[in-house]
């Protein structure tokens, strides 16, 4: 369907109201919206926290009616604090955001937009000045000799240039002229045309930021929608969470703009210059609104930038971490689970009354699991492992040394105190006793001991000492409280 020129015209004013940009400026409550906004997001305040934000706009409201601009006609707007700033966010004004656990309100880009228009606005009439005529043209001249590609053409402008250079310098070598200072009005000038390009900037960095946060919520959308294979997905995903800044147009320019002006060491500088021109004499002539603005440059740029760095690894870090945890099996059962919860309501609400109450379900139920197959090839039962043949042959030991270091050598040891000849013994007395090297060891102390706690030993309050011989022939000697036991079991505990 084709318009005429006048229709396509309308149309085309009619989409830019719509745009939040206009619909500020052009709302019922435009002049309270733009005094609340200014007066609560500075350059050194670009996010307020959501609880001071509802504070202070109440107050705002409480403030205006008590000075009677409410009084005729209704001028502010209906409503606490907390349901205009609510409102404000619905229509694009605010943007929430957390920040280290915290939710705060910022700007979005079509209301830094706004208010730098009504700030030019109630500035007064933008003059037509020489700094902005040069501006212009040095922005012209710099365009065309970027896009200049003949070498010649080039060298003779470079060429040119240092001859004036040389030129100026030779004069104020040789101080035939004396150095004349440019008029105070034309350095005013000049210092408007700065803060006139500076009110664009913050609304650019906002929107370069909101353009990332878009491009993260259509790349999350798309990922959950999953119509394409998962490899396909992550690969592409990925790409773009790593390369997010160059996904967006507007991404692309602010990286280009960062080579000028991201480094902390321009920053500096920038706040160095601008402090220079603060002192000047010709200042005096500004207002005191124009110089906090001067000197809030710097810091705006540098809010800006970290602005947009943060919601590059907030989007980088959002995408990475969805892609990871993807998971289409759990979101259709989820889905499924929904659909099923809808479908029950629309059956139950048509037969329901208004006093008819429904049971929660506070836990899920348990499914029974009978007996899960343990082999995949086989129906029958496991069948036990065969056992083992008794021999009746000893173990053979074919490493003398091993069997040396071994433990208590409890044959031996239970055949020497059956032959003792008294019913009872000293234990110290008996180890000493045994001859054989190889029944003297630590650990055949350690054997003795045990067989006389199992035939009914009795601890003494005197000290024991002893020496035991290792099977490398080094000797050690331990030292334990006196202990008398029994040469064999009595009949109760061999029962």
């Amino acid at each position: 369907m084709t318009h005429s020129p006048a229709e396509a015209a309308y149309l085309r004013a009619v989409a830019a109201f719509k745009n939040p940009t206009l619909d500020l400026l052009h709302g019922r409550y435009a002049p309270f919206v733009v005094a609340v906004l200014t007066r609560m997001f500075t350059a050194e305040r670009a996010s307020v926290p959501v609880a001071d934000a509802h504070v202070e706009v109440g107050a705002f409201v409480e403030e205006i009616r008590a000075a009677g601009f409410d009084a005729e006609e209704r001028q502010i707007p209906a409503g606490s604090g907390r349901e205009i700033c609510r409102y404000w966010v619905r229509v694009g004004w605010l943007v929430p955001h957390i920040q280290e656990g915290i939710e705060l309100y910022r700007l979005s880009a079509q209301a830094v937009g706004a208010l730098e228009v009504a700030g030019r606005a109630g500035g007064g009439r933008a003059k037509v000045s020489r700094s902005r005529v040069r501006t212009l043209l040095e922005s012209v001249e710099q365009l065309t000799q970027s896009a200049e590609t003949d070498p010649e053409k080039r060298l003779a402008r470079l060429r040119a240039e240092r001859d004036e250079i040389d030129a100026e310098i030779a004069l104020l070598e040789r101080e035939e002229a004396p150095l004349e200072p440019i008029d105070d009005d034309q350095l005013l000038e000049d210092t408007e045309n700065i803060l006139h390009l500076s009110r664009e900037l913050p609304a650019d960095f906002v929107r370069v930021a909101e353009s990332i946060n878009a491009m993260q919520r259509d790349v999350i959308a798309e990922l959950r929608r999953d119509e394409r294979p998962a490899g396909e997905v992550l690969r592409e995903y990925l790409q773009r969470g790593e390369h997010v800044m160059d996904a967006t147009p507007e991404g692309r320019a602010f990286s280009g703009a960062l080579k000028l002006i991201g480094d902390p060491e321009h920053i500096d500088h920038l706040t160095d210059q601008l402090q220079g021109i603060l002192a000047q004499p010709f200042t005096r002539l500004m207002s005191g609104e124009q110089r906090g603005d001067l000197r809030a440059i710097a810091k705006r740029v540098e809010q800006g930038v970290q602005e947009v760095l943060n919601a590059q690894r907030r989007a980088s870090h959002v995408i990475t971490t969805q892609v990871r945890t993807h998971d289409p099996i759990r979101d259709r059962e989820v889905d499924d689970l929904l659909r099923g919860v809808m479908s029950s309501l629309q059956a139950w609400m048509p037969e329901s009354k208004a006093g008819d109450r429904v049971d929660p379900l506070r836990s899920l139920p348990t499914g029974g699991i009978g007996h899960l197959r343990q082999s995949l090839n086989d129906l029958r039962p496991p069948n036990p492992p065969a056992p083992l043949r008794d021999s009746g042959a000893e173990a053979e030991f074919v490493d003398a040394d091993t069997r040396a270091w071994g433990g208590p050598n409890y044959g031996e040891l239970e055949a020497y105190l059956a032959g003792l000849d008294s019913e009872r013994f000293d234990l110290a007395t008996a180890f000493d006793g045994i001859s054989a090297s190889d029944s003297r060891r630590p650990a055949d102390l350690l054997g003795l001991l045990e067989l006389a706690h199992r035939n009914g030993s009795i601890e003494g309050d005197t000290v024991s000492v002893v020496e035991a011989l290792r099977p490398d022939g080094t000797a050690r000697r331990f030292a334990f409280a006196a202990v008398t036991a029994r040469t064999l079991k009595d009949d109760a505990d061999a029962n």
